[in-house]
């Protein structure tokens, strides 16, 4: 413990109650990795808040003794962005004590929440009140909150209901001085300059520490139908995408993935199995959800849609789900391709966006250029067709050292790929976050404009650098972090 910790130790020691001060190292060691098992660092003291006074108490004291904090909820970031720094200069500061639902008014279609609130309590707590709040991942049973904040989260369901900052009218957050900022009020219109809650959205917790946030919430679903398509390419699942967008505003989901991720899940994943008898190059998860029954049904539609885009030659073959069992394995199948693909072996994982109607032939083309540039390796992406999403992931030769593919090939890879990325006119970050993983290709790629603007909002808001140090931006020299 460095002599400044000890110090913060000492000035919180008589203000928060024992159990908010964790020095124990067995009770630390599982914060200090991340879910990938990817990143690892090293923090000598854990601060688990129960209130917002107390994180408020924490990251004043912080900020005066120079202490930088790492905040973490359910420990689930993709790119290494709430791992504490290897050289234990960092306190981590868990909200997951922090766990309340403060209000549920259904008639308003409101939430608010604690950030240390799991993800899927909140879907069980609105579903008591007749609404839903309309995001989900296969992280569900431990994100939090918090991280789904301030990694503006996105899942399956952004295709209609967009990603968590058009699902957030409110923030109550602590920034880097220790001050509160209230602002979980839901207003319609408030006009008072620059937007906070929409800063600290996405904001890795480089900006503050997000506390608790007012949700927006949906009526509850009245009637579901899912559908599993076989497809002979990407460029015939967008053109059945629209059919149904024609067809209903009902289309809550539609996610894409190649033969090879249907293979890794059923390979690796028990209990799966295939839901198309035929061997298919491409297969579409498709959701319609509808509120209330008086309109047309999603089954109906679905019916409708597929029956004439099988009679067309669009997709190769296709099956409703019979009962909710059913579309829940085919909703297991695709929450677990991240994984199976773990499992298959060392890859190169982009999580990247592209425009929508580019997707179908980049997942294409990307992939025919990474396995030609690396050869040996193998390539393919899937995701959230609708929104641009690709999961894009570079699979590493068989037999090859991990460690040494990882540490020597894998940032190669990246670079190439983020290339295509950016040529394709898309971003290196669709909905994972910057991190620690991706720092240094947003430095690479990014406009000196966007550089600049992203470092000014950091060193103003955070000028001593105690925020998730390492994560999102890096400080110019002689800016913030002295």
């Amino acid at each position: 413990m460095t002599p400044a910790q000890i110090r913060l130790l000492d000035a919180l020691a008589g203000t928060l109650p024992p159990r908010a001060i964790v020095t124990d190292r067995d009770a630390i060691a599982p914060l200090e990795t991340d879910w990938r098992g990817r990143w690892h660092g090293h923090a000598p003291l854990l601060f688990l808040p129960g209130s917002t006074a107390e994180v408020s108490a924490i990251v004043a004291a912080a900020a005066a003794l120079r202490v930088p904090l790492v905040p973490q909820g359910g420990n689930t970031s993709m790119v290494g962005g709430a791992t504490p720094p290897a050289d234990g200069s960092a306190a981590i500061l868990s909200t997951r004590r922090m766990n309340a639902i403060r209000r549920l008014d259904a008639d308003a279609g409101l939430a608010v929440a604690e950030a240390g609130v799991i993800l899927s309590d909140l879907h069980a707590a609105a579903l008591g009140v007749g609404r839903r709040f309309p995001l989900s991942l296969g992280a569900k049973g431990s994100a939090t909150v918090g991280g789904l904040v301030s990694t503006n989260a996105g899942g399956t369901q952004v295709l209609r209901f967009g990603t968590m900052r058009g699902l957030v009218a409110g923030i109550e957050a602590v920034l880097p001085d220790g001050q509160v900022h209230d602002g979980l009020a839901a207003l319609k219109k408030d006009n008072r300059g620059y937007d906070l809650t929409q800063l600290l959205i996405g904001g890795e917790g480089t900006l503050g520490v997000v506390t608790a946030a007012t949700l927006r919430l949906v009526p509850a679903v009245a009637a579901r139908a899912v559908a599993w398509v076989g497809l002979a390419d990407p460029a015939a699942a967008l053109a059945l995408l629209r059919r149904f967008q024609a067809a209903s505003e009902d289309v809550e989901s539609f996610e894409l993935l190649p033969a090879e991720s249907l293979g890794a899940v059923l390979r690796h994943i028990p209990g799966t199995r295939a839901p198309l008898a035929g061997e298919h190059p491409w297969h579409a998860l498709i959701e319609l959800t509808a509120a209330d029954t008086a309109r047309e049904l999603p089954a109906a539609v679905i019916e409708r849609v597929l029956a004439a885009a099988l009679a067309d030659g669009l997709v190769a073959d296709a099956t409703i789900a019979a009962s909710e069992a059913q579309a829940e394995a085919f909703w297991r199948i695709r929450e677990s391709i991240s994984e199976a693909e773990r499992a298959t072996g060392p890859a190169a994982q982009h999580d990247i966006s592209v425009p929508v109607e580019a997707m179908p032939r980049f997942m294409v083309e990307a992939a025919a250029a990474c396995e030609a540039r690396f050869p040996g390796s193998s390539a393919s992406g899937f995701g959230h067709l609708g929104d641009g999403n690709v999961h894009f992931h570079v699979r590493a030769p068989a037999g090859v050292d991990a460690r040494r593919w990882f540490a020597e090939e894998a940032p190669v890879v990246t670079s190439f790929v983020d290339d295509l990325v950016v040529a394709a006119g898309g971003s290196i970050s669709a909905e994972h976050g910057i991190g620690q993983m991706k720092l240094g290709e947003l430095e690479r790629l990014s406009a000196p404009a966007r550089m600049t603007a992203l470092r000014a909002i950091k060193a103003a808001l955070d000028p001593h650098g105690i925020m998730n140090p390492g994560k999102l931006v890096a400080l110019a020299p002689g800016g913030a972090g002295e």
